[in-house]
């Protein structure tokens, strides 16, 4: 297990699904928690788990397309625990549908949460990580970033988006002790994938060399290994945890 003691960590999009796993990862590795989400009952759901834990664990709830609700859930953490160490880009939609049919706000909505959220949400960190000469951001883009998907043509833009400006933020803050990655899942099982009807799951999975959908819990171990000091040299990669579906 990384040792993440004495680590305070943001990370967005925490309610459910990976950024709740990614939470509760970086909270079993040491980490104390500020989870963000725009719905704050499932958000407090996630602070009683880890306090359960044994870390401390705020709930702020927010909207990351906002970049004032991003400075004020910085400035809230730093309230709370003195600083932020740890920051993950995790928040993210989808309005998914082929591009004949795609509404210009299906279109917006995706790139002001996806990419917009995460450049408010960096910008607002950015600063103290700075004046600390430390930090370790990780932005969660997709396989659909690399290798694109039909009727996803909002959501793989913001997400391979995501991926230039992890390695633009990287160049610019790797002399400050500050390191800057992005992991991109493949299709990983969650209440989204487990709504697909079998036949459909069954051909996605078929692509896979793995033979099987990925884990929320494969995302976190990423994560928290990104997270840690033994990824102190690592900046400005894309690691793919997909099972070999995109290499």
């Amino acid at each position: 297990m990384m040792d993440l003691m004495d680590k305070v960590a943001i990370v967005t999009g925490a309610a459910q699904g990976i950024g709740k796993v990614i939470a509760l990862g970086l909270a079993k590795c040491g980490a104390d928690i500020a989870v963000s989400d725009i719905n704050e009952d499932s958000l407090n759901e996630v602070v009683i788990e880890i306090e359960a834990l044994g870390r401390k664990a705020i709930a702020v709830k927010m909207d990351v397309s906002s970049l004032k609700d991003c400075e004020d859930m910085v400035k809230r953490t730093v309230d709370a625990f003195g600083k932020v160490d740890i920051l993950i880009n995790n928040a993210g939609i989808t309005r998914d549908t082929v591009l004949l049919r795609m509404k210009e706000e299906q279109w917006d909505q995706v790139i002001q949460v996806n990419l917009k959220g995460t450049f408010n949400c960096t910008k607002a960190v950015i600063r103290s990580m700075f004046k600390q000469k430390s930090g370790k951001i990780i932005n969660i883009s997709s396989v659909t970033g690399a290798m694109g998907n039909a009727g996803q043509a909002n959501y793989s833009a913001s997400k391979a988006a995501v991926m230039g400006f992890t390695k633009s933020i990287a160049r610019e803050y790797a002399h400050c002790g500050i390191t800057v990655n992005a992991v991109a899942p493949g299709f990983i099982k969650t209440a989204m994938t487990d709504a697909i009807p079998e036949k459909d799951r069954d051909a996605m999975i078929s692509i896979i060399p793995a033979k099987r959908l990925g884990l929320p819990e494969d995302v976190a171990d990423t994560v928290c290994f990104l997270a840690s000091d033994m990824a102190s040299y690592i900046t400005g990669q894309i690691i793919h945890v997909n099972g070999g579906m995109y290499m």
